[in-house]
């Protein structure tokens, strides 16, 4: 059986492992939905299946929600098809890739891990990495792959998840870690979202701070020092704009060796739409 480094992989480790893991490529652009899809088709990791953020990991249309905003989060019964779509089973080791710094590779990687499934790294520095360490690209559609009958959930979910409600009647009690940019955060600005701001009582941990120069993350004990004084004694509860980026702060902690944590998946996008829903500047 493969064994698999978790929950970061390097790129000669993922070399070394060629055709013995699941490679499941989620490059994408907010600005240009399609632009991740189309870097697929021009080159991607040999054999590497392609997720979309919004086709494959959040729910559109009439896919079951569980929250709301850009990204709403679906079913874990929902992911768990199309984990079981692309050949994927509880023993299938799995390597998440984006083009370099994990920003929506962290996605994939927290679902996955919410449905059960612990075989599963981040490669760390993305395709930029691979090819760095002198990996080939392969050109055109994904091989098509082997269905999975089913993916079995485990009976509890592998990480936690909050709702708007649940968050707003414990806002004060709970360390809330927004994982936008600071401008984001302050509200100076809002490219995304129709109002400007944050959540009262939240600390600002930008995601691109768990990362060097070169798109890779810190090492644990840089990332265990950056967050070690954000956390407080209760329960710690990540959010950020859709649910995307701070999957990568939850990650980042992982990598720490830090306890777990809790998402906010429906974000600011959510939160900010709801006239409920206080909100501070600054």
């Amino acid at each position: 059986m493969t064994t698999l480094p978790t929950p970061l992989i390097r790129a000669d480790e993922l070399r070394a492992l060629a055709g013995a893991v699941c490679v499941l490529d989620a490059r994408f652009d907010l600005a240009r939905p399609d632009a991740g899809a189309e870097a697929f088709l021009a080159g991607h990791i040999p054999g590497a299946q392609y997720v979309h953020l919004d086709c494959d990991l959040s729910a559109k249309g009439d896919v079951p929600a569980l929250c709301g905003g850009r990204h709403p989060l679906p079913t874990r019964e929902h992911f768990a098809a199309t984990v079981a779509r692309l050949g994927i089973t509880p023993a299938t080791p799995v390597v998440v890739c984006d083009a370099q710094g994990g920003m929506f590779a962290a996605r994939v990687w927290w679902m996955l891990r919410w449905i059960g499934h612990t075989a599963v790294a981040v490669l760390d520095g993305g395709v930029a990495a691979w090819t760095a360490a002198g990996g080939t690209l392969e050109t055109g559609a994904a091989r098509s792959p082997v269905p999975a009958s089913a993916y079995p959930l485990s009976p509890e979910a592998g990480q936690r998840v909050i709702t708007a409600d649940a968050l707003q009647a414990q806002l004060g009690r709970v360390t809330l870690i927004d994982a936008r940019a600071p401008e984001r955060y302050r509200g100076d600005v809002e490219p995304l979202d129709p109002v400007a701001g944050h959540i009262p009582g939240a600390l600002n941990r930008p995601f691109s701070a768990n990362l060097g120069v070169d798109g890779r993350f810190h090492a644990p004990e840089t990332l265990r020092a950056a967050f070690t004084p954000l956390l407080g004694a209760g329960e710690v509860v990540h959010q950020c704009g859709s649910g995307v980026t701070a999957c990568h702060n939850l990650l980042a902690m992982e990598i720490a060796g830090l306890p777990a944590a809790t998402l906010y998946a429906g974000s600011w996008s959510e939160w900010c739409r709801d006239g409920r829903r206080p909100v501070a500047r600054g």
